[in-house]
């Protein structure tokens, strides 16, 4: 691989199986292999396969591992003294499609801080593009005014002693497709079902449970209470029109904007760093310097390495697709 220039390549998904989630993700994927029901579609997890190209066969963390910063870019480190520091042999950002069928549990987030006490490498601030949403869909994010720390604890331990669910003490928001909200870690959160959404956050998996709805997953009681901030800078984030696309959220770990090729035209995509492009409708091509042109479908994640560029999406047919990068 040293010797070779990278070349944008596609992933195939990785299928998460959870209580909350789905038997049946179409018409986003027609099978899931999978016998339970399926919550989350990994699209940039470090155990998705290259499906494309020189790379095929091997996992997102191994061609990170072998690549380094050719793939990934260097990224500022403001806990360093060093301006710039060589970003760890890990693709920086995990991309998903959620896909609840009932409620997800009300959880919290541990920040860059708490996890690096805790041996993680990094923390989980999250954002939620909302591609699909049902009449009278809802999201949970953060406490409603006045609830204290100390109440929910108290629900947390035993929600008919204070007479409020922790459902109660969230505000919940309704939502509506083409709607970015932003996660800022410690922000206590739940989704509610009858939505779809494109996840971008740190990799990371660190989740603590407050309250699952007796499902008898383990809950994390006391690491969710000390993630816990009573406010934060989550909600929703209105979009910009840029050069040519649509910023939806400019944050200190990702940005993400969204592209609208129309029938026979294409879009010029710069590369900045550590990122992808994700296919949210019609079909699309993805050309790159040293690569064939790769077809991006629905749900699908095409990684663009730090050294191509740019490249160019183009579609004969119009199709949407979303540029997820690490700032």
């Amino acid at each position: 691989m040293e010797s070779e220039r990278l070349a944008p390549f596609r992933l195939a998904p990785w299928f998460s199986e959870r209580p909350w989630g789905r038997r049946d993700l179409r018409p986003w994927y027609e099978t899931t292999g999978k016998s339970e029901p399926v919550g989350e579609a990994w699209l940039t997890g470090p155990q998705c396969v290259v499906e494309t190209g020189a790379l095929a066969g091997r996992t997102l963390a191994q061609v990170a591992a072998e690549a380094g910063e050719r793939l990934v870019g260097v990224e500022r480190d403001s806990t360093s003294n060093d301006d710039l520091i060589k970003m760890s042999a890990e693709f920086p950002l995990l991309v998903k499609l959620l896909f609840p069928a009932e409620k997800l549990s009300v959880q919290v987030h541990p920040d860059d801080a708490m996890a690096q006490e805790l041996g993680q490498p990094r923390g989980k601030t999250e954002c939620w593009y909302v591609v699909e949403a049902e009449a009278g869909a809802t999201i949970a994010l953060g406490l409603r005014e006045g609830v204290t720390a100390e109440a929910v604890r108290a629900a947390v331990d035993g929600a008919h002693r204070v007479g409020m669910t922790m459902e109660d003490m969230l505000e919940w928001i309704p939502v509506t497709a083409g709607e970015m909200v932003f996660v800022d870690a410690g922000t206590v959160h739940a989704i509610g079902p009858g939505v779809v959404l494109l996840e971008t956050q740190q990799t990371s998996d660190t989740t603590f449970r407050l309250y699952d709805y007796g499902r008898g997953r383990e809950l994390h009681r006391e690491k969710g209470m000390r993630a816990m901030k009573a406010r934060t800078a989550a909600g929703k984030v209105q979009p910009r029109a840029m050069n040519g696309f649509i910023r939806l959220i400019e944050q200190k770990y990702f940005v993400v904007d969204r592209y609208d090729v129309a029938a026979g035209g294409e879009a010029v995509v710069p590369v900045e760093g550590a990122g992808c492009v994700v296919g949210l409708s019609g079909l699309a091509l993805v050309v790159g310097a040293g690569c064939e042109e790769l077809e991006l479908p629905v749900g699908r994640a095409v990684v663009v390495p730090a050294e191509c560029g740019k490249v160019r999406v183009k579609s004969s047919a119009g199709a949407s697709f979303v540029r997820c990068w690490a700032a």
